[in-house]
């Protein structure tokens, strides 16, 4: 048997496989729980509870937010709610209860990598995941594989406001302060899918984040952009349309723009990623 799991600032999702291709059951979804121990407990009965006694052979999974160097436990996150499970030995204690190897990573990268194996990443050798939801993120997949790194990507905190000019509330410019869902509840005093301005989702908002896309592109330089989250694939929902034709105009130096495409995965695109960490490492 083999556990997958993507611990996210809401939501944290478990799912269990014999063939590292599909569950056994429908995968377990349940709000994540704020502290580290009560969050490691929950993991170990739902395993407990999935498997039925059967051995589990590896474990691995996402957290969100910045991983330590040995990938062994979250170094730091941005959503308060995980607060609690920040510097504490998930790997090493996932390990010891399930006695078996535990592979975690970054949400995010996770994500990418089931968007690379099992969505619309698959066929490209270079894929950059972009995530645009509370916050956002992003990752590169080199050769179906996350990408060396020390600490992480982090695409959605590079500047590029740096005046303040788009908005003045934004204190640091930073992509993630300007498009996200937490920026625009900030900014507008509402949840994003309350936010009824065209204006808003056909033109400001895809112009910023074709700004930040190639920004990224430029360094990475992938053959494909795959664009998921609750502000690409909810309703109202930045337009791709837009974002494509606004990067069009910036990005003039290349012969052809990488393609850029909607996530597919949805919901488990996490749990696709772990089952993909799993059959790498065996």
């Amino acid at each position: 048997m083999y556990i997958t799991f993507d611990i996210g600032g809401t939501k944290m999702r478990v799912g269990a496989s014999v063939d590292l291709k599909s569950f056994i059951c429908d995968p377990k979804i349940i709000p994540t729980p704020r502290e580290f121990d009560e969050g490691i407990n929950t993991l170990e009965t739902i395993v407990l509870n999935m498997t039925k006694g059967a051995k589990v052979k590896a474990v691995a999974g996402g957290i969100a937010g910045i991983m330590n160097e040995e990938k062994t436990e979250l170094s730091y996150s941005p959503n308060r709610k995980l607060r609690g499970w920040e510097k504490r030995p998930l790997k090493g204690e996932l390990a010891k209860r399930l006695g078996c190897n535990v592979d975690i990573a970054n949400d995010t990268a996770v994500v990418g990598l089931g968007e690379a194996h099992r969505g619309a990443g698959i066929g490209y050798n270079i894929v950059t995941y972009i995530t645009v939801s509370t916050g956002v993120g992003g990752t590169r997949i080199v050769d179906g594989r996350i990408d060396r790194r020390i600490y992480g990507f982090e695409p959605g905190h590079q500047t590029i406001d740096i005046d303040n000019s788009v908005w003045e509330g934004s204190a640091s410019g930073q992509l993630e302060d300007l498009i996200s869902g937490g920026a625009l509840e900030k900014r507008f005093g509402m949840k994003p899918y309350e936010i009824e301005d065209d204006d808003l989702w056909e033109r400001q908002l895809p112009d910023l984040l074709a700004c930040g896309l190639a920004n990224t592109i430029m360094h990475w330089s992938p053959d494909v952009v795959v664009l998921g989250g609750s502000m690409i694939i909810g309703k109202p929902a930045i337009s791709i349309r837009s974002t494509k034709e606004a990067l069009t105009k910036i990005l003039t130096m290349y012969p052809k723009l990488p393609e850029i495409k909607k996530a597919q995965c949805g919901d488990f695109g996490g749990l696709y990623g772990g089952l993909a960490l799993i059959k790498q490492r065996i």
